[in-house]
C-alpha cells in the first residue's frame, strides 16, 4: 500500500496525522478478519501511480469505489475492462458525446487513458467493503484526500477541477479559485444527470482552459 512517490512530500503532513495511522489500522483489520474489500490493497493508490503530483492537469472527484466484485481498480468512475459500463459512467460517455459531436463511445470503462494523460480520478473514500457501499466512509479516507485536494490547490496552478454532485462541491472550500478552474455539475447518477450533467460540456470547456494555459489538452 505504498503510494507513488512524488506525492510522499506534498502528503507528508497527511502521512503523519493519527486519522491516517486510524486508518491503516482499520484496514488492517479488515484484513485480519477475511473481510473483502474493492479494490485490493496493491491498488488502493493507483490513481496516484498512473497520475504523478507533478503531472496532475485536471482532478476529477469522485465518493465511493464500486462495491461489486471485479468493479472498482482505484480510479473513481472507472472500471475494469470486460466489466459492463456502471450507470454513472454510461452517462459520463452521453456527456462526452454531447460534447463532441464526433466522439465516440469506447468498447470498455476503464479510464487510466485519461489518468496517464494528468486527470487525477480521485475518490474522497479509497476502497469499500464489498457489497456494502459507503462501508469504508468515515475511517479516515476523507482527511487524507481533502489533504490531496488542498496540496494541488496550494502547490500548483491551472488544474481543472470537476466537481459533479453534492458531495464533490462540498470540498470547493479547499480549492484555491483565483489559481484553478472550477467547473460544477449534477452528478451522472440516473437520479440527477437529467438535470445538466449531461449536456455541462466540461470536457471542452476543461480543454479550452488548458490550451488557453499553454498546458496539452485531454484527449477524453
Amino acid at each position: 500500500m505504498q503510494i507513488e512517490k512524488s506525492w510522499r512530500q506534498p502528503l507528508a503532513e497527511a502521512f503523519k496525522k493519527e486519522s491516517y495511522s486510524q486508518l491503516m489500522q482499520f484496514l488492517q483489520s479488515e484484513l485480519d478478519q477475511k473481510q473483502v474489500f474493492y479494490p485490493s490493497p496493491s491498488q488502493l493508490f493507483e490513481a496516484f501511480k498512473l497520475t504523478p503530483f507533478q503531472n496532475v492537469k485536471v482532478v476529477l472527484l469522485g465518493q465511493d469505489p464500486y462495491h461489486g466484485a471485479g468493479q472498482a481498480h482505484g480510479l473513481s468512475f472507472s472500471v475494469n475492462e470486460g466489466v459492463a459500463f456502471p450507470p454513472s459512467l454510461r452517462n459520463i460517455f452521453k456527456a462526452l458525446q454531447y460534447d463532441f459531436t464526433n466522439y465516440q463511445i469506447p468498447l470498455f470503462g476503464n479510464l487510466s487513458a485519461w489518468a496517464t494523460q494528468g486527470v487525477l480520478l480521485l475518490n474522497a473514500t479509497l476502497s469499500v467493503r464489498a457489497n456494502a457501499a459507503g462501508s469504508h466512509q468515515k475511517k479516515g479516507w476523507e482527511e487524507f484526500t481533502d489533504a490531496v485536494i488542498s496540496s494541488l490547490s496550494n502547490e500548483k496552478e491551472n488544474i481543472v477541477f470537476l466537481l459533479w454532485g453534492n458531495y464533490a462541491q462540498s470540498k470547493i472550500h479547499l480549492i484555491d479559485s483565483s489559481k484553478h478552474l472550477i467547473l460544477q455539475a449534477p452528478h451522472p447518477s440516473p437520479l440527477s444527470a437529467h438535470r445538466g450533467f449531461i449536456s455541462c460540456k466540461h470536457f471542452s470547456q476543461c480543454n479550452t482552459y488548458l490550451v488557453s494555459n499553454r498546458i496539452e489538452p485531454i484527449t477524453w
